[in-house]
């Protein structure tokens, strides 16, 4: 076998063993991608050499990389959020080098040396803190938007460091000269790509298009981050920001969701290999030896980066919880800091025993990191009083709202969704506490005298101060799958007779929902979708009744509770007392009915029809006569009220 194979196939099995292993671990798959380079790399392993092709690897890896920055770069986004970008995001990173600098002084390192290590610390893993927030749902809490704001000046402070990097390298006599003249010669270079480039872009782009290749449209965009990486290299600059100056020229063209989309391939594979090549750099011999020096730079980066955003966030938004949770989940290093190293590695800027600590104390840190964030909410109380109390007042605001309530819906989130569907029951004459975590939001609401409040429906203390334990049913009317999840495993501890109606946008996490507690699940694209089929069977001229009818039974066959249940047109023509409806029973352990068969409880001689039962809330087993109800089942019974009572005491009791 070809040897260039072999390394390939070694390079591929490992790679998939790792990510599969992060996979079920929950821990960001750039950390798996950085150890399969460590094992597999020169100084452990050594089943793959460093070589010049492992070097074009990564020099890909991180074009992508800049690319898809450079994809996602917003001015309108810039603007919303320049005092968080450009006044908290400019002022850590400054002051982070700054510190970083002073520290290699101290230790005699060369001050050209401090700035590319403080380029490398002051960086933060856009990577890990994107993915935490999104799945802790806390992506627009203040502390959330504060780290997002800081991210993305670290993301527009790599470009300038690119530039810098190289030339700090140079032997020049005159090194202000030739930063200038760096400086001088990049500003140039982006100018014409960005004011010709732009023109050029959309008209190349609708040209391309217009010939509906997909395999074509994909070959521009290759040819066109490629080709003006090149272009940014023969003038002297670096790869990276000709892919970041692409990444920005499409941003402003109509096509870049699609752009985004195909290249998402690309750009995950070679990003991987890119951490591969990383993890092979470190020499874990030399990192034993100063294992020391590592553990010191580890907590000295944590500790000093974390202060240093605590102390700017509480400058700048005047709130030290908020600040404490902004200071420990950036506190760590980043993937931008492994592209800055790789270029100081590249151009012998930093020492090679300076740069093995630096590598495995960033590497440390980031695995750090999920925890850190994880318990961020703890350790904050722990060191600041106003994270005490504004939890505790929070608490007290949701608890007034709710004290008064019983039976009522609580509502999380108080969207489109969740305003349309508090109408409804206010209509209904029945009571709601809904839960928002936009402030704008709950106070536009309160002024309009409606039940919301400002709290995060995923902790348990929120529900419970929402009166979970007197609700008769709750409500997640967004569409985070893990916010959900989390709600769900509080209400099967809390309260597993409590029916729960999750929204979510299509169709594909409805049984993962389902089994983890979820009564019913509306998926907007199936109901989309059936009214859109409404409206098309009445401009086909299908008569009216016939139109309601298809949709009455499409729900019937897609929902449990409406299964077996059809009347046609009768509702509405009869009074409500004749109307028949569901409820849900929860057997306990004295119960009458728990050890015994569903056909002795007779409830067909009540009319009640049993529509399902629920095991332990999650698992709904079939609804057959020789069923043994057990403790923790939940019955959905349909029928008229009365018939519905004495079900209830039937069970419950026996009589």
């Amino acid at each position: 076998m070809d040897n260039s194979l072999t390394l390939v196939l070694i390079l591929l099995a490992t790679a998939v063993a790792v990510v599969v292993l992060c996979r079920v671990l929950k821990l960001p798959v750039m950390l798996g991608y950085l150890t399969v380079g460590i094992l597999i790399g020169p100084h452990a392993l050594a089943w793959i050499p460093e070589s010049l092709g492992t070097q074009h690897l990564a020099e890909f890896g991180v074009v992508f990389l800049m690319f898809s920055i450079g994809l996602e770069f917003s001015l309108t986004r810039l603007m919303a959020m320049k005092r968080t970008v450009f006044g908290l995001g400019g002022a850590q990173v400054l002051i982070s080098m700054s510190v970083v600098m002073l520290i290699a002084w101290v230790f005699g390192l060369d001050w050209r040396s401090g700035l590319a290590l403080g380029g490398m610390l002051a960086m933060s893993s856009t990577a890990i803190v994107s993915k935490m927030l999104v799945e802790r749902a806390e992506l627009n809490l203040p502390y959330g938007r504060q780290m997002m704001g800081v991210l993305l000046f670290q993301d527009l402070a790599v470009v300038p460091l690119l530039i810098i990097i190289p030339a700090l390298a140079s032997n020049s006599a005159n090194l202000s000269s030739t930063l200038l003249y760096a400086t001088l010669k990049a500003a140039i270079v982006l100018v014409v790509l960005l004011v010709v480039g732009q023109h050029v872009m959309r008209h190349w782009f609708h040209l391309v298009a217009r010939q509906k290749s997909s395999e074509l449209f994909m070959l521009n965009v290759l040819l066109i981050t490629l080709g003006l990486s090149y272009l940014t290299e023969l003038a002297g600059l670096s790869l990276a920001l000709g892919a970041f100056v692409a990444g920005m020229l499409i941003s402003e063209t109509e096509y870049r969701y699609q752009v985004e989309e195909d290249i998402k391939p690309f750009r995950d594979v070679l990003l991987g290999l890119f951490f591969v090549t990383i993890g092979m750099k470190l020499n874990l011999g030399a990192v034993v030896s100063d294992l020391g020096w590592v553990m010191l730079t580890v907590v000295a980066l944590i500790l000093c980066k974390g202060l240093v955003v605590t102390l700017l966030a509480r400058a700048f938004e005047g709130d030290w919880g908020v600040a404490l949770r902004s200071g420990i989940g950036l506190a760590q290093a980043g993937e931008f800091g492994f592209v800055l190293l790789t270029l100081a590695d590249n151009t012998h800027l930093v020492s090679a025993e300076v740069l093995q600590i630096a590598l495995a104390a960033m590497l440390i840190s980031m695995l750090a990191a999920p925890f850190l964030i994880q318990h961020g909410e703890a350790i904050a109380r722990r060191f600041s009083a106003a994270e005490w109390t504004n939890r505790a007042m929070q608490l007290h605001q949701i608890a007034i709202q709710s004290m008064m309530n019983k039976g009522h819906v609580i509502i999380c989130g108080y969207g489109r969704s969740g305003h349309s569907l508090a109408n409804f029951l206010e209509q209904e004459g029945l009571r709601f506490i809904a839960l928002d975590l936009d402030s704008r939001r709950v106070r536009e609401a309160l002024a309009a005298k409606k039940s919301v409040v400002y709290g995060d429906a995923a902790k348990k203390e929120v529900l419970v101060a929402a009166g979970l334990m007197r609700a008769s049913a709750l409500v997640i009317s967004y569409t985070d799958k893990h916010s959900a999840l989390a709600i769900l495993r509080h209400v099967k501890e809390l309260r597993p007779d409590l029916p729960v109606i999750v929204r979510t946008a299509d169709d594909a996490d409805v049984e993962t929902l389902k089994k983890a507690g979820a009564a019913e699940v509306v998926a907007e694209v199936v109901e989309g979708s059936v009214m859109l089929a409404s409206q098309v069977l009445l401009m086909a001229g299908v008569p009216l009744n016939r139109v309601i009818r298809q949709i009455q039974e499409s729900r019937a066959r897609r929902y449990a509770v409406f299964s077996g249940y059809f009347r046609g047109n009768e509702v509405g023509e009869a009074t409500e007392r004749l109307q028949p409806r569901f409820l849900r029973i929860y057997l306990k352990s004295e119960h009458a009915a728990v050890g015994k068969h569903l056909r002795e409880m007779d409830l067909g001689k009540l009319n009640i029809e049993v529509n399902s039962v629920r095991r332990h809330g999650v698992k709904e087993i079939q609804t057959s006569e020789e069923v043994v109800l057990q403790a923790g089942d939940v019955l959905v019974l349909l029928g008229l009220p009365e018939a519905l009572l004495q079900a209830e005491l039937r069970l419950h009791k026996g009589k």
